[in-house]
């Protein structure tokens, strides 16, 4: 199905116009602008929303994605509920932030988010994990993971929505983004990012960890490339590039027990750059949270070719490490947008953790100060 905005907004220039275009400024590099200081980050504030709360006959939890909406100023959360507990879902809250606090937040609506026959999604049919607010037409573009338990395979998808939860259409992706027998995704490590950027000619999207055919995920002993998605509105390729994950940063305790790393969520900056969470856990150790600011600029465009070879990945250096920020705790980081900021100010970023609707995590909220 082709993916157009939503609320009857023009496009003024065919996909294959705007994908030249764009794609001579990701590739070229014509956007990145000059280097600067290095980076500072400082802890406005945090808050925890309290486990097990329930709102409009629903589970709060599993927030895996959040973002303004600039049309209102509150912010909408997309839970990663796969219709076990209720319908697939999203939110919208108040948060008060300001440079030098966070408030509590203040739920103030949720939908169910519709599948095309109008009807909500049943249980297993998706798996959301970001949303963003469509700064065109202000409807919502989420992304989902699909699933990989054999003999069911599902493909991930980005799609977008009315602002009611009403279906809207769905972007067509890549071939080596779709679920096959020994390529596409692994198990949990599909679309976990998503971000606007070009002012919102460009739906730019991550997945948490290699594809099956560009090798093993990370280790203690090595990282690992997964993929960043650049594409027009109307699901035009423009490029795809490799991504350097760290390794794991310690080793599960018993040994042999669950423990993972990837890229959680993706923010766009200003032209080529953006920043990217890596979330990283390990049993009987805990989460190390990292930020990381990364440039497109320069990197090979791997669209067409599997990651056996050798590639330039994007670069990209380190922001912030949470463990370092004073924190009550570090959980896991799934969503990032960007709050009010002044001119002239640090930029406010605002992290959320999914719960995994689970009494032994926390949903967390963050405001950052950011100096880039």
């Amino acid at each position: 199905m082709r993916w157009t905005p939503s609320y009857g907004v023009l496009m003024v220039m065919s996909g294959r116009v705007l994908a030249a275009v764009c794609a001579a400024a990701v590739t070229t590099g014509l956007l990145v602008t000059p280097a600067t200081a290095a980076p500072k980050v400082r802890l406005i504030g945090e808050q925890i929303v309290p486990h097990g709360l329930t709102f409009d006959g629903t589970t709060v939890g599993g927030l895996s994605g959040i973002d303004r909406d600039p049309r209102t100023g509150d912010y909408v959360l997309i839970s990663d509920d796969r219709s076990d507990r209720q319908p697939a879902r999203f939110y919208t809250a108040r948060i008060p932030v300001t440079r030098d606090g966070l408030g509590p937040v203040e739920f103030t609506g949720t939908h169910p988010l519709r599948a095309p026959d109008g009807g909500t999604y049943p249980r297993g049919a998706v798996d959301p994990e970001d949303i963003r607010v469509d700064p065109w037409s202000g409807g919502y573009t989420w992304s989902q993971e699909g699933e990989r338990r054999p003999p069911v395979l599902l493909d991930p998808s980005v799609r977008t929505a009315h602002r009611d939860g009403t279906f809207a259409g769905e972007a067509p992706l890549p071939e080596n983004l779709r679920m096959t027998a020994d390529r596409g995704p692994g198990q949990n490590l599909a679309l976990e990012g998503l971000t606007y950027a070009a002012g919102g000619a460009l739906v730019v999207t991550a997945v948490e960890g290699p594809l099956l055919q560009d090798g093993p995920e990370p280790t203690t002993e090595h990282g690992a490339l997964s993929r960043i998605t650049v594409q027009t509105r109307t699901g035009t390729l423009v490029a795809q590039y490799a991504y350097p994950q760290e390794p794991l940063f310690a080793a599960a305790v018993p040994p042999g027990a669950f423990a993972s790393t990837g890229v959680t969520a993706i923010l766009a900056v200003r032209g080529t750059k953006y920043l990217v969470v890596e979330r990283s856990f390990a049993t009987g150790v805990g989460n190390k949270v990292r930020l990381f600011e990364i440039d497109t600029a320069g990197a090979t465009d791997i669209a067409d070719r599997d990651l056996t070879s050798s590639v330039k990945p994007v670069r990209k250096r380190l922001i912030a490490d949470l463990a370092g920020l004073g924190l009550s705790t570090v959980d896991n980081i799934e969503g990032m947008t960007w709050a009010p900021s002044r001119p002239g100010h640090p930029r406010t970023l605002l992290l959320i953790s999914d719960d995994n609707f689970a009494a032994s995590q926390v949903t967390q909220l963050i405001a950052l100060a950011v100096r880039l």
